[in-house]
């Protein structure tokens, strides 16, 4: 059976989500290799296997820590050579679309980014794609080399499919390119406790119906309820409500959760496109006219702030 490479984000050893996603999808396609870089790798293994990693490359340089993106391009380039995949899945975050790009470049292959499905086809992986602001879908392969393929998160099911998991260390030799842009400092993010945005099963967004920065903690106790991510859309960061760095949108981030929840959001394009590949969308707007409306599985029309905290005792009746 052909082998599929993919490669493994992970934190100091702790392997994220997307990464499990992409195994199941790998073993639609072949016997997954996962490829684990930098501090923590091999510490990697035992989640891999369980998830179905046949077998785990791994690699620890300071090269990975302290430089950009290219010693991580060069390593799994070296991953490829040693393996000859049938494919490499690499997960859509801006660093894992930017190392894809690269790769695909290096060994001379088509890509395919921001894919939410995948399937076996008689001339290789098939990718499935929302273009156009999810106003159409495509399928799509690559037609030259070997396919190159980012995967959003939330794509496919976590499921355990324990495989043997053998580790291996991969020889990596790093060029001069490798060292060219070094990183010269770090910024720990402040963690408020809830899940990535784009990472993140459920997300709860405000827009501009919030009407205000102190709004916003309405939007944070329903999240909370939920265990969710907190989203917002443009108009409600270009007022200064809350952070750009959880817009969801055409110019922030795209995210497809198993649930969307937008209140006070009217559902412009540019906001659609961040989210129209979301399972199951709800929207609570007090304008039964709103854009939104077209695009939800349910529809509240209402005030926002008598649905919301009703919503939030709701979910914390249940739970409690």
């Amino acid at each position: 059976m052909a082998e599929i490479l993919v490669y493994v984000d992970h934190v100091d050893g702790a392997v994220r989500k997307p990464t499990l996603e992409l195994l199941t999808l790998a073993r639609r396609l072949g016997e997954p290799v996962a490829v684990a870089l930098g501090n923590g790798a091999a510490d990697t293994a035992a989640v891999l296997a369980e998830h179905g990693a046949v077998k785990v490359l791994t690699a620890d340089a300071v090269e990975f820590a302290e430089y950009l993106v290219v010693p991580k391009v060069e390593a799994l380039q070296a991953a490829y050579e040693a393996v000859s995949p049938a494919a490499v899945l690499v997960p859509s975050s801006a660093e894992g679309k930017e190392i894809a790009a690269r790769l695909a470049v290096r060994i001379g292959s088509g890509i395919i980014t921001d894919a939410v499905d995948l399937e076996a086809g008689a001339e290789g992986p098939v990718a499935t794609q929302s273009a156009f602001a999810a106003s159409f879908t495509t399928k799509s392969r690559v037609s030259k080399g070997t396919p190159v393929i980012t995967v959003k998160p939330n794509s496919a099911p976590v499921e355990a499919a324990p495989a043997a998991g053998a580790v291996e260390t991969l020889a990596v030799s790093f060029s001069e390119k490798a060292t060219g842009t070094k990183v010269t400092s770090r910024t720990p993010r402040e963690s408020t406790g809830r899940p990535e945005l784009t990472e993140a099963a459920i997300v709860v967004s405000g827009g501009r119906g919030v009407n205000g920065a102190e709004n916003f903690a309405i939007i944070e106790a329903l999240a909370d309820s939920l265990g969710a991510a907190v989203g917002a859309s443009r108009a409600a960061v270009d007022a200064g409500w809350y952070p750009h760095s959880n817009q969801v949108g055409q110019t922030g981030k795209s995210v497809s959760p198993q649930l969307y929840i937008a209140s006070g959001i009217s559902g412009a394009i540019q906001h659609r496109a961040g989210m129209q590949t979301s399972k199951t969308i709800v929207a609570i707007n007090k304008d039964a006219e709103a854009p939104i409306f077209d695009l939800v599985d349910y529809g509240v029309v209402g005030d926002l702030f008598d649905v919301v905290p009703q919503l939030t005792d709701e979910v914390k009746a249940r739970k409690g």
